[in-house]
């Protein structure tokens, strides 16, 4: 409670000022800093009894408006914090993300239909604390240490081609055989940075500038070239996943496949979110922890790299 708020509900007495947890001493140190402010005297005191003086009567009715305001706004601001409802404000990047995303808005939205959800994709984020969000997710390790994050599920980067690809170019079977094939790469969307591919050798993790025969700045379009048979394609799990299952994208060079980043889910402490905010994060951890629609299994790989 404000100094303020102390000192009005002292000037009412003591009863409602113990209802409202202050002591008759800090009561007493309430009032008489009130009428210290104001320059005149607020209440007659005995050793037996309390009574306001007329200035205090005057002064407790004037400031009963604005002091029955004050609980509404309190109980208003208590009660949509316990709703689930009004605006949820989330940010995650851009590449290849509102497939991960919108399966979950979905079903939050459908179970909560007065959620008003706030989405910024951006590659570019950095700092989602500044961009008041609710809630963020990255693809790898956050700097931001005002926030809990907690890791999703694994990105596997997995170099991948078409079986049409392979059947006219043929597999390779080990990292110098890339020299002779076409390999697409990406461009970072805010940067225009080439992104390597990551190459796990010998257990370290290899930074390899490939020679592009496409190139692009959008996941989606990459995806597309590689399933095409315009090249082969380092393409994170989650985007290829469902095509590895299907026959239309085989995974090759398996020994390299690196898995040493991952999603993300970021958050500020659970004690002071808004109900709506919690009830989302644990949907979101729920359905994506470690969640075998994105994640393939060593034995799932194996049998997919198999082409005849």
């Amino acid at each position: 409670m404000s100094g303020l708020s102390q000192q009005l509900a002292a000037l009412q007495g003591w009863q409602a000022a113990l209802a409202q947890g202050v002591t008759p001493q800090a009561a007493s140190q309430a009032i008489g800093q009130l009428e210290k402010f104001l320059g005149v005297r607020l209440l007659h005191r005995t050793t037996r009894s309390l009574a306001l003086t007329e200035e205090g009567q005057h002064f407790l009715e004037n400031t009963q408006p604005a002091l029955a305001a004050l609980d509404r706004a309190l109980g208003l601001a208590r009660e949509a914090k316990d709703e689930i409802a009004g605006p949820l404000r989330i940010v995650g990047p851009k590449s290849s993300f509102a497939s991960i995303l919108m399966p979950l808005l979905n079903e939050f939205c459908s179970e909560y239909p007065d959620i008003q959800p706030d989405v910024q994709l951006d590659d570019g984020i950095t700092d989602w604390v500044l961009d008041r969000a609710d809630i963020g997710f990255r693809i790898g390790a956050s700097p931001d240490e005002r926030v809990i994050g907690r890791k999703l599920f694994s990105i596997q980067l997995i170099v991948c081609a078409s079986p049409s690809y392979l059947a006219q170019h043929g597999v390779p079977t080990i990292l110098g055989d890339l020299a002779s094939h076409r390999c697409s790469i990406f461009r970072h969307p805010t940067t225009g940075k080439v992104s390597p591919w990551y190459l796990n050798v010998n257990g370290e993790i290899e930074h390899r500038h490939v020679v592009p025969s496409f190139s692009t700045n959008d996941t989606e379009l990459e995806l597309q070239a590689v399933l095409a048979g315009q090249a082969i394609g380092q393409l994170a799990n989650f985007m290829a996943a469902p095509h590895i299952r299907s026959g239309r994208l085989v995974p090759i060079l398996l020994p390299y496949m690196s898995d040493h980043i991952g999603l993300h889910i970021y958050y500020g402490s659970r004690a002071a979110q808004p109900k709506r905010v919690r009830a989302f994060l644990d949907l979101a951890l729920t359905r994506l922890l470690d969640c075998p629609d994105y994640v393939l299994s060593g034995k799932e790989l194996l049998v997919a790299s198999n082409v005849s």
